[in-house]
């Protein structure tokens, strides 16, 4: 394991890698920054509301999930143009975690802003493809572990709070095409499962929030591997280098106290481990 950058993340979210620039991305949600790193060094971009995921478009245009909208977002010249709202019409939630299908579209869970037991929950996961932005699911507490097999028949995602990963069969659009059931339960060890990838044997790699690991779990549900992280809040894994066999990890440094964080010094960072698993291409959204 190696520190792969070390700027601090309040809530470091979204990592995937760029298939056509070669650059890991992520996000900052509480710091409202996109930040990438690649052979030719580092860039972050600010904007004035939280952002948390992306797809990409091409070489040079992201969609990129915010508080309000999904919209297009140029690299080179930072322009942004708005495709859809997303839950704009509601100031008390904003977007979490989400990610590209193998069919083109792209997945995208929504949140309250505050967070809490007695908080209603205010979460949904939408698909937005084609041009149709379509709500799937609704009732969540945090929107999380969203993946897919890479087949394209098979998307995980999670209620963190729940402790609980689910499972939904997927039609040749990519729509579900049945009831989604549970795939991993830790009700009883009581961990928290946040952001997910699958690798390219359908291996689900999980990050575990106050857990400092990402683990990986077969097609079966049967738990395979642990890679340790230095951080206690690890919040979503990605694959990335030039053969994808490189274990990307973003952190969180929101949620530990002034007392805890000197035993924490790298919480926030985001993470490298080199040879773990071989991951599936970033495919493109198709707009």
């Amino acid at each position: 394991m190696t520190v792969f950058d070390d700027r601090v993340c309040e809530l470091g979210e979204g990592p995937f890698w760029h298939p056509l620039r070669g650059q890991l991305f992520w996000f900052d949600i509480l710091g409202r920054r996109l930040m990438c790193r690649g052979a030719e060094g580092a860039r972050e971009w600010v904007f004035p509301e939280m952002v948390s995921a992306a797809g990409v478009i091409d070489r040079d245009e992201l969609l990129v999930a915010s508080e309000t909208a999904l919209f297009r977002f140029n690299l080179e010249t930072g322009a942004r143009r708005d495709v859809v709202g997303l839950e704009a019409d509601d100031p008390a939630t904003r977007s979490n975690d989400g990610r590209a299908d193998p069919m083109g579209g792209f997945w995208i869970g929504t949140m309250g802003k505050v967070e809490g037991p007695d908080e209603p929950k205010r979460g949904s996961i939408y698909r937005f493809f084609k041009g149709e932005l379509r709500r799937l699911y609704t009732g969540f507490g945090v929107t999380n572990s969203i993946s897919f097999s890479p087949d394209g028949r098979v998307a995980c995602f999670s209620d963190t709070p729940s402790h609980r990963v689910m499972r939904v069969a997927l039609d040749p659009d990519g729509w579900p095409a049945g009831e989604p059931e549970v795939f991993l339960d830790f009700t009883e060890e009581m961990l928290l499962p946040d952001g997910a990838v699958m690798d390219a044997e359908g291996v689900l790699w999980l990050a575990f929030w106050e857990g400092a690991r990402v683990a990986a779990y077969g097609p079966d549900g049967r738990f395979l591997k642990a890679v340790p992280f230095p951080a206690p809040h690890t919040t979503c894994p990605a694959f990335g280098g030039a053969d994808l066999t490189t274990l990307f990890c973003t952190s969180a440094r929101v949620g530990l106290s002034e007392a805890e964080r000197p035993s924490w010094p790298q919480g926030g960072m985001t993470f490298a481990a080199e040879g773990v698993a071989k991951g599936q291409p970033v495919p493109l959204v198709r707009l």
